[in-house]
C-alpha cells in the first residue's frame, strides 16, 4: 500500500468522514482507479469489523462506519445506480435481507455495500422479513446466492426456518445461502442449513466471490 492509501486508512479508522473524502480526491488526482481506492476501504472495514468483535470499539462506531462507506462509495461513483448508469455489467443477482424477529441491518447495509462495489445486483428486502416474504421474493428475482443476516441469537431459528421453507418449495437447490451478523458461526451455519457463514462483511463477500467466479 502506498503512502496515500495509509493515510485513507488512517483517516477511515479514525471515522473522520470529510478527512476521507479529501484522501479520495487525492488518490483519483493521483491516477488511482476507483476498485484500488474501494480494496483499501474494505480493508480498513475489515480492521473496523475485527476492532467491533474484539470489543475495541463499539456499536455507535460501527454505524458510523457503514454511513462512511455509503458516503464513500458514492464519491467513487460505485452505487448500484451509478454503476448501472455508467453500464456496468451485473455479476448476478444476490438476494439480501435481515431474517424475522431481527431489525438489525447494519452488517447488513455493510455486506451490501461491499457486493454493489463488486458489481452484483443486490435485491435487499430490508429487515424482519418473514419466510414467506424470503421465499416470494426468491421466486421472483431467481438470485445465485441468497444472503440472511441476524444480529440476535433468534435469528438463527428464523435462518433455519427461511431454509426449510426453501426444501419445502423445492427451490433450495437453485442457489447458495450464506448467513452472518452478531456471533454466527459453522454451528450456526451448520443449525440453519446453510452453505457457510461470513465471520464479518469482508469475508461474506470473498466466500460469495468464490462462488460465483
Amino acid at each position: 500500500m502506498n503512502e496515500l492509501g495509509k493515510v485513507l486508512t488512517e483517516s477511515i479508522l479514525d471515522f473522520d468522514e470529510d478527512d476521507v473524502l479529501e484522501n479520495i480526491k487525492k488518490m483519483k488526482a493521483a491516477g488511482i482507479n476507483s476498485l484500488e481506492i474501494m480494496e483499501i476501504c474494505k480493508d480498513a472495514m475489515d480492521k473496523i469489523g475485527k476492532m467491533f468483535n474484539e470489543k475495541e470499539i463499539f456499536l455507535t462506531e460501527l454505524i458510523m462506519s457503514g454511513e462512511l462507506l455509503t458516503s464513500v462509495m458514492q464519491e467513487l461513483g460505485l452505487t448500484e445506480s451509478s454503476m448501472k448508469a455508467n453500464g456496468g455489467a451485473s455479476k448476478g443477482k444476490i438476494l439480501i435481507g435481515t431474517v424475522e424477529s431481527d431489525v438489525h441491518d447494519i452488517g447488513k447495509n455493510i455486506i451490501k455495500s461491499l457486493l454493489i462495489s463488486e458489481g452484483y445486483e443486490i435485491i435487499d428486502i430490508g429487515v424482519d422479513v418473514p419466510v414467506s416474504k424470503f421465499v416470494e421474493e426468491v421466486k421472483n428475482h431467481k438470485p445465485l446466492v441468497v444472503a440472511m443476516s441476524g444480529l440476535l441469537t433468534i435469528a438463527y431459528d428464523s435462518m433455519k426456518k427461511t431454509i426449510e421453507a426453501f426444501e419445502k418449495e423445492g427451490i433450495r437447490k437453485e442457489f447458495k445461502v450464506i448467513v452472518g451478523g452478531g456471533s454466527t458461526d459453522q454451528k450456526v451455519a451448520d443449525h440453519a442449513g446453510a452453505d457457510d457463514y461470513g465471520v464479518n462483511a469482508v469475508d461474506g463477500v470473498e466466500k460469495i466471490n468464490k462462488w460465483l467466479k
